[in-house]
């Protein structure tokens, strides 16, 4: 199952990029429960994110990086599911930063997941754009409209 959310925000692409850090990645975590980052070395190949979620279920979320890269269009990196909570399976999130003009960039979201089954799958599907939804407004508050 794919999900893509676009959001348009102020700034170059390679400088929207450069800050998807800590910093952002604390802001973009849903608010519904409570979540600890266990670690986040950062957005390049090779660097990994481990969250725990301690309510109202309890899990860890441990994805790696595994490719990043930038051209004259956009800049990119991608986190896969390594150690994942029930119900998922699969998890691919392409973090892409497209240049619009030169101070205009519109970043995407592009999720790839999967459960145990198409049904299970597809009921996952509202859930995990309604976690995701929020980032609009973050990125928006964040880089400016």
């Amino acid at each position: 199952m794919n999900l893509q959310i676009k959001t348009t925000v102020k700034g170059n692409y390679r400088a929207v990029m450069d800050r998807f850090d800590r910093d952002l990645f604390e802001a973009l975590i849903p608010k519904q429960g409570k979540t600890e980052i266990v670690e986040f070395s950062g957005s390049k190949k090779g660097d990994r994110v481990h969250l725990r979620f301690l309510s109202p279920i309890k899990a860890d979320w441990i994805s790696l990086i595994t490719d990043d890269g930038w051209d004259e269009r956009q800049a990119y990196f991608v986190d896969e599911g390594d150690t994942l909570p029930f119900p998922l399976r699969y998890w691919r999130h392409r973090h892409i930063v497209e240049k619009v003009t030169e101070d205009t960039s519109c970043i995407i979201d592009d999720i790839t997941f999967e459960g145990p089954n198409f049904l299970i799958t597809l009921l996952m599907y509202p859930a995990i754009f309604i976690a995701f939804a929020p980032r609009k407004r973050i990125y928006q508050a964040y880089f400016g409209k």
